[in-house]
């Protein structure tokens, strides 16, 4: 479980890491889940990982949020 704080409606996609987790800017708006399947996209190409292993786990609504990355997914 990795800690993340959503930038959306940035310029690019970017991941940071950092001590208290990532820092994720993403081009997508907070509308509709936009920014939400942008992310779960963006940590999937970062940990090179199927988007099926990256799961938001709290704070769907929020800029902070806590999600789950699994290498084998159920």
């Amino acid at each position: 479980k990795i800690s993340v704080l959503v930038k959306p409606n940035k310029a690019l996609n970017s991941v940071v890491e950092g001590p208290e987790g990532l820092t994720v800017t993403l081009r997508a708006k907070p509308e509709n889940g936009k920014a939400n399947a942008a992310l779960i996209c963006v940590l999937a190409d970062h940990f090179q990982v199927p988007k099926d292993s990256v799961r938001i786990s709290a704070g769907n609504t929020g800029r902070r949020k806590i999600v789950q990355i699994t290498k084998n997914p159920a």
